[in-house]
């Protein structure tokens, strides 16, 4: 196995392993093999390291990738970025990845993905009461995903961590 046919074959376990079942539950049939498909076809090599601007339109770009491939007509925006979002956190900390496709440089503009769980945590700790209600995954649009993920930045620059690892300290909280 040569190198590249190792890295492809290691992002596509990390699109598995990283979107199982429980991520995607209850978006629809077909829902889970289309996403990790698109997951696993990202070319990370084109992952904008330069400015956080080129980073936010890529990051929407392949969430619309995701939504395009989807055999579902209501197409979940929150599904499609929670489970970019999850490739994306699983890749930063899988060594061999992170180092081939510097995804280092980009972890500090990488979102937390968003699920009940972590909903209930950044709204327990939005001092500031700037979040809507949890619309649910299957409702969740951009919008209020740049609210949760902003309420998020600045709960993890107060725990001296990047947002993504948030994700992390709430599953370790509620389980």
């Amino acid at each position: 196995m040569n190198e590249i046919e190792f890295m492809k074959t290691m992002q596509e376990k990390v699109a598995v392993s990283a979107v199982g079942p429980s991520a995607l539950r209850g978006q629809g049939k077909g829902v889970l093999g289309a996403t990790q498909r698109i997951l696993k076809e990202i070319d990370l090599l084109k992952l904008p390291v330069g400015t956080q601007e080129d980073f936010y339109i890529w990051l929407d770009e392949q969430t619309n990738a995701i939504l395009d491939a989807m055999p579902i007509h209501n197409n979940p925006w929150g599904a499609a970025r929670k489970a970019l979002n999850l490739f994306l956190r699983d890749a930063l900390y899988n060594r061999y990845l992170c180092k081939r496709y510097c995804i280092d440089r980009v972890e500090e503009w990488l979102e937390i993905p968003l699920d009940s769980v972590v909903a209930k945590g950044l709204i327990k700790n939005d001092t500031q009461g700037d979040l809507p209600p949890w619309p649910r995954l299957k409702h969740l649009l951009k919008n209020d995903n740049d609210k949760y993920q902003k309420v998020a930045a600045k709960l993890a620059a107060a725990k001296g961590i990047t947002r993504v690892h948030l994700d992390m300290v709430f599953w370790l909280e509620n389980r």
